[in-house]
C-alpha cells in the first residue's frame, strides 16, 4: 500500500499493479499504458498537476474491476483500455477520453452486458463518443460539453446528472432514469423517449419545448 507518494514522468507502462492501493499519491505525466490495474485502488489520489493540459495515460490498461474514488483525472487517456467493472466515484474527470474504452463484456456476437460505476463525477468536456454503457450506475454526473455523440445508455442511471441543451440528442437514452434532472433543451419530437422515467415537476420542462404551456391545477 501507498501512501502520500509523488510520481512524475514514472513509467509504469506493461507493469502489474494487480491489487495495489494508493491513497493521497501524486502521480505528474506518468504512463500506465498496458498495465495490468485489476482490482487496483486509488483512494483521493491526483493524477494531473494543476494548469497542466495534459493528464496522465492508461491507453489499452487493464482496468477490470479497478476503483477510483476522490480522484483528480483531468485529461486523463483511457483510450483502448478494458475498464469492465470499473468504478469512478466523486472523481474529477473533466476533459477525460474514452474513446474506445471497453464497458461490455460479449456472451456472443449479439448478447453483451455492460459493468461501470461512474457516480458523482465531473465529466465536462469528456469523451464517450460512441461509447456503449447500458444498464449502469451513471448518476450524479456533470456531463457539461461532453461528447456523447451516438454512445449509447440505454436503461442506465442518469438520474441528478447535468447536460447541455446540445447533450439530448447525442446519446440513445431509451429506458433511462433522467428523474431530477433538468431537462431544457430535450425536445421529444427529436429524440426516442420510449421507456425513459421522469419526476411530475419535469413533465412541464418537456411540454415547454413543445411550446405548452403548464398551469398549476
Amino acid at each position: 500500500m501507498s501512501h502520500n507518494q509523488t510520481f512524475r514522468e514514472h513509467d509504469f507502462s506493461q507493469q502489474s499493479l494487480q491489487d495495489s492501493i494508493f491513497e493521497n499519491c501524486h502521480f505528474y505525466h506518468c504512463d500506465f499504458s498496458r498495465a495490468d490495474l485489476r482490482d487496483a485502488k486509488f483512494i483521493n489520489c491526483q493524477f494531473i498537476e494543476t494548469g497542466d493540459s495534459i493528464g496522465c495515460q492508461f491507453n489499452y490498461a487493464d482496468l477490470r474491476d479497478a476503483s477510483f474514488k476522490q480522484c483528480k483525472l483531468g485529461m486523463a487517456n483511457f483510450q483502448g483500455a478494458n475498464g469492465f467493472g470499473a468504478e469512478f466515484r466523486e472523481c474529477d474527470l473533466q476533459g477525460a477520453s474514452f474513446l474506445k474504452t471497453s464497458f461490455v463484456n460479449h456472451i456472443s456476437q449479439q448478447s453483451y452486458f455492460c459493468s461501470v460505476y461512474i457516480t458523482g463525477c465531473n465529466l465536462s468536456y469528456s469523451n464517450f463518443e460512441r461509447q456503449c454503457i447500458e444498464k449502469c450506475d451513471l448518476f450524479e454526473n456533470r456531463w457539461n460539453g461532453a461528447n456523447l455523440q451516438l454512445a449509447s445508455f440505454k436503461g442506465s442511471d442518469l438520474s441528478r446528472g447535468e447536460f447541455s441543451a446540445d447533450s439530448w440528442q447525442q446519446f440513445d437514452m431509451q429506458y433511462c432514469d433522467l428523474t431530477y434532472c433538468e431537462l431544457y433543451g430535450l425536445d421529444p419530437r427529436r429524440v426516442n423517449l420510449n421507456g425513459v422515467k421522469i419526476c411530475d415537476w419535469q413533465q412541464e420542462q418537456l411540454l415547454e419545448s413543445l411550446g405548452i404551456v403548464v398551469l398549476p391545477s
